[in-house]
Parts: structure tokens; sequence; C-alpha cells
């Protein structure tokens, strides 16, 4: 996931990084420039938090998946652990 989320950010800033140099290089005002750096930021940075949301759902999702197949296994191997110890205790105790 890593490699993906690189990959992202790096295509990312290349972007944001391709509209504001085409966006300083056109013969505009000072102000037509200033505003549409603005938009151009505003634009990349709801892209970027819309794409790392996406990520930490997923993350969460299988954060989630993980957590129920421990819960399990670990219920499972608490019921043997405890089958074992009655099955003893009788044993001794007979």
């Amino acid at each position: 996931m890593n490699k993906i989320m690189n990959t992202f950010l790096g295509f990312a800033a290349g972007a944001a990084t391709g509209a504001l140099i085409g966006v300083l290089m056109a013969p505009d005002k000072g102000s037509k420039t200033r505003k549409k750096i603005s938009k151009t930021v505003k634009k990349s940075s709801k892209e970027v938090s819309d794409s790392i949301n996406d990520q930490i759902d997923k993350l969460s999702e299988k954060v989630n998946l993980v957590t129920g197949q421990l819960k399990k296994k670990s219920d499972k191997t608490a019921k043997k652990v405890k089958s074992m110890t009655s099955d003893k205790l009788k044993k001794v105790s007979a």
C-alpha cells in the first residue's frame, strides 16, 4: 500500500506543479494569476485529501477484518485451553 500511496502522491505533486507552471507562464494580470493559483491549489488539495480519506477507509476495513479474525481465533483457543484444563482437573480429582 505504501507503493500505491507514494505513486499517487508523486502523481498529485507532479500534476499540481504542472498546473502551477502553466498558470505562471500564462500572460495574465497578477490578480488573475493569483486567483488561478488559488483555485488550482484548492482543487489539488481536495483531490489529495479525498484520496487519503479513501485509503484510510480501505485500511480501516482491513484492520476490522483482521481484528475479527483474530477475535475468532482467540475465542477458539480460549475454549480449547478451558476444555483441556477441565479435562486435566477431572483426571487429577478422580
